[in-house]
């Protein structure tokens, strides 16, 4: 048969991903068989799952198994599957194209990370490249399942920039990668060093794994247990095996913070093994991302990337769940709307709820930490599940104006004071300034919580959350009702009964765009100036983020509240001269603006503006 060579070139930005992962990412170098492994796994699953609506794809060998060798005279591992395998150009996008979801996020999340470990590798789809780490070359034969022996392909790299892609015959389906090993990696061409990486990494792999039989017998033999872990006993599971299966499976090289571990009997019958990370994946913002449960039926893969299983405000969450009950020669259509799999995600979300609502009992460090990873994601819950959304409130923490702890919900109530009837919220975009925030002065001199929310998904879930066990949440920076709430008395500023002062009328005219009225203030005790929101109106916080995705917000006008005791303010009252009113009205309206962490429109404007009033105040 006549052969095409081809040589190619990786993207610009594969080159540095290779480059990182040969030389950077991996502090444990077996790693690279685990990641083969797992790949092959899959090719065998995936094979299985179509199968089922094609028998001939099996060609006559249903068997599924992975063979490993190796030889220490020609420094070669061979590691062989015969699963669905893959044709010409499935080899070019899979093999000569990195991480899939995005190589501009790789380097993104290793700016933020250490990159002297190995824990990205799993993350980002790059896997296969871990071979680069041990082998000086990778040769892949590959055949797709169903193709004919003549449209084999052979694709080969030495990692440094380039590969060759060729046609070769290849007689039975799936894959055949072959590594020349670098000469201070040939200590893994021992076939002892590598029986002992499978059984560390790969035992629980359902696909059998077949090895050169011990003491120098002929032939192969089963090295790994072969098993649906999940389907044993949780009594006959040790903890390093759940933890070993968690890494193989997901590709994490941490152990898991949490898992749970079901077996539902009766009148659905299914098991579920759900972890939760104790590190993020890196898409774990990308909303179109792959979630992390399989769905295995009669321990056939089904899918893996779907909603059925979790909502996507339990992303994070990876695992497996494997019934019995469901038909296997089922649509993915049909099964979507199959009732079994509503009522195994009905129960998956609660045990899961259960599994954290546990650990934010046991011990409040070990769940902060899993706050501070996933809590902006488990957010998304109060908006999207209407049913739970009392239980995830419960699970939310927040920081507190008071405390340097972070609180829920249920623990500022336990705080609150007799006569307090709300849960006071402020947000914003920065903690740091937040907590110098003027709306928090008449807070902090009646020693009243207001809790801080500072993520932009905060604004959401006060909007979808109006009330927690009976008490209403209120933002202390739209409510102009806040001072009578906290009893302040009328009389308490020295000036705050007398008649509105008459240079009011003319700032909220030179204001006129901007405000609907300029008001004593009875809340601030050292600020001069605030803006309040009027409580039917959208916060300028939420306002702000909105502009910031890219939304086109209509302008609101709010009430510039003046603090009438503050002694810049007898400075302006006196003031006669027209234009330096206009300038004090500017600098009263943006020094609030920044006072609340907004941006002013002209910088220069307010900067220039400021300047006037200093020399007009030192010269007077």
């Amino acid at each position: 048969m006549e052969k095409e060579k081809e040589l190619c070139k990786f993207e610009s930005d594969v080159n540095q991903v290779l480059d990182l992962v040969i030389n950077s990412l991996y502090s444990n170098r077996e790693i690279f068989l685990r990641e083969l492994i797992s790949n092959a796994a899959d090719a065998s699953d995936k094979l299985r799952f179509l199968a089922l609506s094609d028998e001939n794809l099996y060609e006559g060998e249903e068997d599924s198994k992975i063979e490993i060798d190796s030889s220490e005279k020609l420094k070669t591992i061979t590691i062989r599957d015969y699963g669905i395998g893959m044709n010409r150009d499935e080899v070019v996008k899979n093999l000569g194209t990195i991480a899939r979801s995005g190589t501009k996020d790789f380097f993104n999340n290793l700016s933020k990370e250490q990159k002297g470990g190995s824990d990205l590798v799993g993350q980002f789809g790059v896997g296969f490249y871990a071979a680069f780490i041990v082998a000086s070359e990778v040769v892949v034969t590959s055949r797709k399942a169903g193709d004919k022996e003549s449209e084999g392909v052979r694709w080969s790299s030495e990692g440094k920039g380039s590969f060759t892609v060729e046609k070769v015959k290849k007689k039975k389906r799936g894959t055949e990668i072959i590594l020349y090993l670098k000469d201070d990696a040939k200590e893994f061409s021992d076939l002892y060093s590598l029986r002992s990486i499978v059984k560390r990494y790969s035992d629980h792999i359902s696909v059998p794994i077949y090895m050169p039989k011990a003491g120098g017998a002929t032939g192969f033999e089963v090295v790994n247990q072969a098993t649906a872990m999940w389907r044993k006993n949780k009594r006959e599971i040790k903890k390093e095996e759940y933890i070993e299966f968690y890494k193989n499976f997901s590709g994490d090289i941490e152990e898991p913070m949490k898992w749970i571990h079901t077996k539902a009997e009766g009148k659905l019958e299914y098991t579920s093994l759900l972890y939760i990370p104790s590190s993020p994946p890196f898409d774990m913002w990308d909303r179109n991302a792959k979630l992390g449960v399989k769905l295995y039926v009669k321990r056939v893969l089904i899918m893996e990337d779907t909603e059925d299983l979790l909502p996507r405000y339990l992303r994070f969450v990876r695992g497996i769940v494997d019934t019995d009950d469901i038909p296997l020669n089922v649509s993915r259509e049909l099964l979507q709307k199959n009732k079994n799999l509503d009522l195994i995600k009905g129960a998956s979300v609660k045990k899961v709820l259960s599994a954290l609502e546990t650990l934010s009992k046991k011990g409040s460090d070990e769940y902060i930490k899993f706050w501070k990873l996933f809590g902006n994601v488990l957010k998304e819950g109060i908006i999207e599940d209407s049913a739970l959304k009392d239980r995830i409130a419960a699970l939310l923490r927040f920081t507190s104006s008071t405390d340097a702890e972070m609180t829920s919900l249920e623990g500022y109530i336990e705080r609150m004071k007799e006569d307090q009837k709300f849960i006071y919220y402020l947000t914003g975009e920065s903690l740091d300034s937040m907590r110098n925030s003027p709306y928090l002065e008449l807070f902090k001199e009646k020693n009243i919580e207001v809790l801080l929310m500072h993520e932009p998904i905060d604004e959401w879930v006060v909007g979808h959350l109006p009330e927690f066990s009976s008490k209403q949440l209120k933002s202390i920076s739209q409510s102009e009702s806040i001072s009578e709430e906290l009893g302040v008395d009328k009389a308490k500023n020295e000036k705050a009964d007398e008649p509105t002062p008459k240079i009011f009328q003319k700032i909220k005219d030179n204001l006129g765009e901007h405000v609907t009225d300029v008001v004593v203030s009875r809340r601030l005790t050292d600020s001069l100036v605030c803006l309040v929101n009027p409580e039917d109106q959208m916060s300028a916080n939420l306002q702000r983020v909105l502009q910031a995705a890219g939304q086109n917000v209509p302008k609101s006008k709010r009430v510039l509240e003046i603090n009438v005791s503050h002694p810049l303010f007898t400075i302006i009252e006196a003031e006669q001269d027209l234009d330096s009113i206009k300038d004090w009205s500017n600098f009263l309206y943006e020094q609030s603006l920044i006072s609340e962490g907004g941006k002013i429109s002209d910088p220069g404007q307010y900067i220039s503006s400021l300047n006037k009033l200093m020399i007009n105040g030192f010269s007077s």
